[in-house]
């Protein structure tokens, strides 16, 4: 009996321990967060302040007013937005239909072309920046959201597609031959099967893409030098190149904005990252 004490009280400060651990690894993951909301509030005589404090003593959305008010970061803003959104819909509906493409359907050099997709993921962003400038030019989409929406899908698509080549490559094609025995056509079968099946990969695409357009920073520097197409990355920090001193809690200020969208779409598509598994399985 003993001994089963013993064993149960080793558990759980096994299992204390590991809460504790990760609790840790969360703070010093999160206190940079915390650390710029907190410098966002405070006046600017209390940024440098000794000694420092994580909590202002006294809270102003001051700098909040002035980004919105006095500065080009609404319109950053947008363009960031309409960027990251445009891309993220664009390469998920690409990817997906080309990831079904690859793993559905038999053709000469569909292998050739998926590692090929794959190879171009894996060259750096640099490598790609002047032919697709090049391209872009010829076309007139430089200085336009359209065009990094374009350049942002070149290297945010291959790695969606062999993401959802794995999710559709883990379904039985059964369930696809029963709709359409049932009477479904193709797309139909595509729609209402693998559609829900392939959700929680589609929902994860669509974070990497998403996250990728709003946080990416050569691309936007190089194709749009125009200030009202400039997205946030070069908009923030044109907007601070154009003051002789650093204005710091206006930096955290306009941080904590760029950093809104992402936590806000994580937070929303989280939650439905289990929501296909199961669906489409039985037919209604």
């Amino acid at each position: 009996m003993s001994g089963r004490r013993a064993l149960r009280l080793r558990r759980r400060l096994l299992r204390v321990a590991a809460d504790l651990t990760t609790w840790a690894l969360v703070l010093a993951v999160a206190f940079p967060l915390f650390w710029m909301l907190g410098t966002s509030l405070k006046p600017s005589a209390e940024t440098f302040a000794l000694p420092p404090t994580l909590i202002p003593a006294h809270v102003t959305f001051e700098h909040f007013r002035t980004l919105l008010f006095e500065t080009p970061f609404p319109t950053y803003f947008l363009n960031s937005v309409i960027v990251a959104t445009g891309t993220t819909l664009l390469v998920i509906v690409v990817s997906l239909l080309g990831a079904y493409s690859v793993v559905r359907f038999r053709y000469r050099g569909r292998r050739l072309a998926a590692q090929m997709v794959l190879f171009t993921y894996l060259l750096p962003a640099v490598v790609l920046l002047l032919p697709l400038y090049l391209i872009l030019a010829s076309l007139g989409l430089v200085n336009s959201l359209l065009g990094l929406i374009l350049a942002y899908t070149t290297f945010a698509m291959p790695f969606s597609l062999w993401l959802l080549r794995s999710f559709i490559l883990a379904m039985p094609i059964d369930l696809e031959e029963a709709a359409m025995v049932d009477g479904a056509s193709r797309v139909e079968a595509f729609l209402d099967v693998v559609v829900p099946q392939a959700l929680p990969g589609i929902i994860s695409a669509a974070l990497f893409s998403f996250i990728l357009s709003w946080n990416e920073y050569l691309y936007a520097l190089v194709f749009n030098r125009q200030d009202h197409t400039k997205t946030l990355p070069p908009g923030v920090i044109t907007m601070l190149q154009q003051n002789t001193n650093t204005e710091w809690s206006l930096l955290m200020a306009a941080s904590v904005m760029m950093a809104v969208p992402v936590i806000v779409a994580f937070v929303f598509l989280q939650r439905h990252l289990t929501s296909g598994f199961g669906a489409g399985a039985v037919k209604g």
